[in-house]
């Protein structure tokens, strides 16, 4: 039995190698992952394979959220994945409040550090839902992005101002009533941010039978 395991491992040494050096690869350097919720529309579609940087803010032990190395901070606007242990599973949001910020929420209006941002309409022809939701371009002092809200409100488009403590930060989704964000589960801790995205790499639809949107394959998140 030992002879033929050995033999196998000799057999197959380069595939394992290969395999074990890509799964350090993902763990600690970068991944993609699917997005199965429309909770960051209409920035992100359901069927998007985001590629995640998991170097942006730290470096860490292949397969731990243990930091070695601390290569920056999550800032404004940035659209990070993070292990949420209140909400039990791999989540992507956008960071909205960083530590210290003062922020509130008045009718899917931000206010941040006491200043109103400042918003205009932008209409995605393909969104078939206008006639109950409305996109419009938020300007995250500076980071430019696109929301959709509820013309009518929800109950989660509004909250009175709070304070991002140190080591934690404020996400919301971009799809702001129909997002379990930091409304539902708090302020996310900073160990707990595993990366960021910027691109996705590809797009397949699920409501057409996952046919490949190739006007999605390696969009960019970033504006400008």
């Amino acid at each position: 039995m030992i002879n033929k395991l050995t033999k196998l491992l000799k057999e197959y040494k380069s595939l394992l190698i290969f395999i074990a050096l890509m799964s350090v690869f993902r763990s600690a350097v970068a991944d993609w992952y699917t997005v199965p919720t429309s909770s960051m529309k209409p920035s992100i579609l359901i069927g998007d394979r985001i590629l995640a940087n998991k170097m942006a803010y730290d470096v860490r032990i292949p397969f731990t959220h243990v930091s070695l190395y601390k290569t920056g901070d999550p800032a404004r606007g940035d659209i990070i994945i993070f292990d949420s242990e209140a909400a039990g599973n791999r989540l992507v949001k956008r960071v909205v409040g960083v530590p210290g910020d003062t922020v509130a929420l008045n009718n899917n209006r931000l206010v941040i550090n006491h200043q109103n941002i400042n918003y205009h309409d932008f209409s995605y022809t393909s969104n078939r839902y206008q006639d109950d939701t409305q996109d419009k371009i938020e300007d995250l002092l500076g980071v430019e992005h696109s929301i959709r809200v509820n013309k009518m409100g929800s109950i989660r488009s509004k909250f009175n101002e709070v304070t991002v403590p140190t080591g934690y930060y404020l996400v919301l989704g971009d799809n702001r009533d129909n997002s379990a964000d930091s409304r539902v589960i708090g302020f996310v801790p900073r160990n707990e941010i595993i990366g960021r995205t910027k691109r996705v790499v590809m797009s397949f639809n699920n409501d057409n039978y996952y046919l490949p949107r190739h006007d999605r394959f390696f969009h960019s998140l970033v504006s400008g």
